[in-house]
Parts: C-alpha cells; sequence; structure tokens
C-alpha cells in the first residue's frame, strides 16, 4: 500500500512537473502570436483599400500589410534624410508647430522620439537606480537633463527618467531624479527593452 502511494505521488508530481514545464513553454509561443496576430489585423488598417495588394490578389498573404509598411517607413525616413526631403520635413513641423492644442501634443511625441533615437555620439541613456526605495533598483531611460521650473524650484540637478513597465514597454511613468543618484549602464537601449519585456530573464552585458 505504502509503495502504491509513493508510486501515485510521484506520478502526481511528474504531471506537475510537466503542466509547469508546458506552461514555461506555452507562454512565450502563445504570446508571441498573440502580438503578430494582432500586428497582423491593425496592420490591414494603415494601407487604404484602394492600394491594399490583398483586396485585389486571388489569395490573401498574412503580414503583407506590415512588411509593406516597414518598406513604407524606412522609405520615409531615407527621404527625410535627403535636402528635398528635410525642407518638406521643416515646412510640415512648422504646420503641426501653428495648429493650437495639437502643437503641444505633436512636440511633445516629437521631443520623445527623439530622445529615443539612436545617436551618433552612442551617448549613454540606460540608467540604473534604486526605487522604489532604497536596496531595491530599477532599469529606466534618461531622456533628458531638467532645465525648467521643477528643477529650479528643486535644485538637485535633476534628470529626467522613463521607467517603462513590464512586459509592455511602451507605457511606463516618469520620474525626476538628481544625476548623482543614477548610474549610467554601457548596454544599449536594444539590450535595456529586451530585459525589461523579458521580465529580467534576458542575459545583459558582461562588463570585462
Amino acid at each position: 500500500m505504502t509503495n502504491f502511494k509513493r508510486k501515485k505521488i510521484s506520478f502526481l508530481a511528474r504531471l506537475r512537473n510537466y503542466f509547469i514545464t508546458g506552461i514555461i513553454v506555452l507562454v512565450p509561443i502563445g504570446f508571441t502570436l498573440y502580438l503578430t496576430l494582432f500586428l497582423i489585423s491593425i496592420s490591414s488598417k494603415l494601407i487604404p483599400s484602394e492600394i491594399n495588394p490583398n483586396n485585389y490578389l486571388p489569395f490573401s498573404i498574412p503580414g503583407l500589410e506590415i512588411f509593406l509598411s516597414i518598406i513604407f517607413i524606412t522609405f520615409i525616413g531615407g527621404l527625410s534624410l535627403s535636402f528635398i526631403g528635410r525642407r518638406i520635413l521643416r515646412f510640415v513641423n512648422d504646420i503641426f508647430k501653428r495648429i493650437p492644442i495639437l502643437r503641444t501634443i505633436y512636440s511633445a511625441i516629437g521631443q520623445m522620439t527623439a530622445s529615443f533615437a539612436p545617436k551618433k555620439n552612442k551617448k549613454k541613456s540606460v540608467v540604473l537606480f534604486e526605487y522604489p526605495r532604497k536596496g531595491i533598483w530599477a532599469v529606466g531611460f534618461a531622456t533628458k537633463e531638467n532645465k525648467g521650473e521643477i528643477n529650479k524650484k528643486t535644485n538637485k540637478g535633476l534628470i529626467n527618467v522613463f521607467v517603462p513597465t513590464t512586459p509592455n514597454p511602451t507605457s511606463g511613468f516618469l520620474l525626476m531624479i538628481p544625476k548623482k543618484d543614477l548610474v549610467y549602464l554601457d548596454m544599449s537601449f536594444e539590450e535595456a527593452s529586451k530585459f525589461i519585456v523579458s521580465a529580467g530573464t534576458s542575459e545583459t552585458k558582461k562588463n570585462n
């Protein structure tokens, strides 16, 4: 009877391990597939139906809209770096900045995207700091040195730090932290984003 109970417990423990292992295997696969299907579903709305190839091809190609959107964004990026493109972009910027309310949103988003854009001088932006209390550390992105009223009132030499959430790094919150309390890391923006999205399971750069 004792051996039967041991075998039963061992069998149940094995099933539990199988179940936990199945979750570990399926969660990243399921999340990736869900995200992929979500991108495919919204990408069909990015391209007007009149020029969407999937509307007149004899068969639908999943993800075609994403591919075309990437090509379009890359083309716009390359065009904006040309002489004519810079003039057009400056003209568009001037128009948006003259429209009430819209100019506030446009300027804020433009500054945010510029902060996260790759920099030629490879200025460090990934920071480590103690939050929400001493002894607990968080990773964030230093976006800009605070030179406004808040910094003048506190007189602390504040740095604006965006702290993304896990596993969705597109949401987060803003902290203003004294520069002396920040530890600047050598990891790139991509490495830090991967570390945050993976909930800390991805490997970080090792210093020699």
